[in-house]
């Protein structure tokens, strides 16, 4: 084996137990939220905000949806929600291309059709023969004509 290939190059590392990078600092982030409302809000409107904030923030760094971040989820609806995936073609007709439209048409004249002989069974098994061969062998015909 010439080249190591690396395997389980999804899992994060882990820092602290089972809390990865990301989980330790959404983690963080949830507690500064919970401090600064614990000091700006009076203790009852606290205890509603703080068990919505710390709810978020558990759900944010422990939840997964198929088998993946569930903010992950949540950045893929807003970049769906930006660019909507189904596209409609409204048509504008210019007033001098909707003039063109109401003129008659010419008639277009049909191009002659060229006719081709079928092939018969002793020219087909000649071809076969030159294709099957990687054109090696050629015939009497294609002799006479290099010549």
């Amino acid at each position: 084996m010439q080249f190591i290939v690396p395997q389980f190059i999804d899992i994060e590392p882990k820092i602290i137990g089972p809390i990865g990078p990301k989980q330790l600092i959404i983690l963080i982030v949830t507690a500064g939220l919970l401090f600064v409302c614990f000091k700006l809000l009076n203790f009852i409107l606290f205890i509603f905000v703080g068990l919505f904030i710390l709810f978020s923030g558990i759900t944010l760094a422990f939840v997964k949806v198929n088998g993946r971040p569930i903010y992950y989820l949540f950045l893929s609806f807003l970049q769906s929600s930006k660019r909507p995936s189904l596209r409609v073609w409204k048509r504008v007709v210019l007033p001098s291309y909707q003039s063109s439209l109401s003129k008659p048409k010419k008639e277009k004249k049909e191009a002659p059709s060229i006719k081709k002989e079928p092939l018969s069974s002793k020219r087909l098994e000649e071809i076969s023969l030159i294709v099957d061969t990687g054109g090696e062998i050629l015939l009497d015909n294609e002799k006479q004509e290099e010549k």
